[in-house]
């Protein structure tokens, strides 16, 4: 009897000494949470003691610190980028107001018939320019929403390229440009979305007139079982494209913001062409900008 008596005074002794040391990590990982909460810090909660149930617990609550630091900074680049979003929109729409506004200033007090028609030429082309933003941004807008789709079908990618070339037409006349053009000899069906194509091809080819200088060159072939189009054009400062932003949104090589346009062709590109299922991608190599999209294919001669 004595004995069983020593050993359970034991035993109760170590479980107290075990209650108290518990007790005290509990309290220790209390006053950890009250610093964390009062203070911006990357600490953890940590445990010195081999408690199972306290070390579970405290990857618990680790792990919900972990989502809320990386909730907190995702929140803190949103705002962060909402503010250059603001700053870049209003730079962007501000430019061709002001144009119009000095220009419908000018018309007003215009007394030559040939100097009004040259006006209002003008101030026809910046509302266009300013239509044409808003439809960036519009199209830019629904990308953002990851439940957009687009309505895809079997298009005639060879059709879509010759077309848009041809709607160029004139502006390259204008620049002097005469661009070296390679059009595979065979029919080449995507599944895709027409208007998306479209637009696609579209900002990908003002985006070599508006940064490019006299070199054009337009392919649209075959890699094994892929459709490519590919548009290369020259460029004259090379050292000034951060190749790692080329479709980062309001992206620009000319830090100046000489161009009246958002920065956002690029980006919608590569926006549409991904919900279409293809790939695009750039390169730069000596002073030769290139855009490669790709499509998985189907040919015919």
């Amino acid at each position: 009897m004595v004995v069983w008596a020593v050993m359970a005074t034991v035993l109760a002794g170590v479980l107290l000494a075990l209650l108290l040391v518990y007790r005290r990590q509990v309290k220790s990982a209390c006053r950890q949470l009250a610093f964390l909460k009062k203070h911006k810090t990357n600490l953890r909660l940590s445990t010195t003691l081999p408690f199972p149930e306290l070390n579970e617990l405290s990857d618990g609550i680790n792990e919900i610190l972990d989502r809320s630091r990386e909730i907190e900074r995702a929140v803190r680049t949103g705002d962060e980028q909402l503010k250059e979003t603001i700053t870049s929109l209003s730079h962007d729409i501000r430019t061709p107001l002001t144009s119009m506004d000095g220009y419908f200033q000018l018309l007003a007090q215009c007394e030559s018939e040939e100097e009004r028609r040259r006006y209002i030429a003008i101030i026809q082309g910046r509302i266009a320019s300013l239509n044409e933003m808003l439809e960036e941004l519009f199209t830019y807008a629904k990308l953002q929403n990851e439940s957009y789709e687009l309505s895809l079908e079997q298009v005639d990618l060879s059709k879509y390229v010759t077309d848009t070339l041809f709607s160029f037409y004139g502006e390259l006349n204008r620049r002097g440009i005469t661009p070296d053009i390679t059009l595979c000899e065979e029919r080449i069906w995507i599944q895709a979305n027409g208007e998306a194509v479209r637009r696609v091809l579209q900002n990908i080819l003002k985006n070599a007139l508006e940064h490019g200088r006299s070199q054009l060159q337009i392919h649209l072939g075959r890699q094994d079982s892929r459709a490519v189009f590919t548009c290369t054009n020259d460029v004259g400062n090379a050292g000034a494209i951060d190749m790692d932003q080329v479709f980062t949104r309001f992206y620009k090589a000319d830090s100046a913001r000489t161009h009246t346009s958002t920065g956002l062709g690029l980006s919608i590109a590569k926006g549409l062409t991904d919900r279409m299922g293809g790939s695009i991608t750039a390169a730069l190599q000596d002073g030769l900008f290139t855009i490669k999209v790709a499509f998985p294919g189907k040919f015919e001669k």
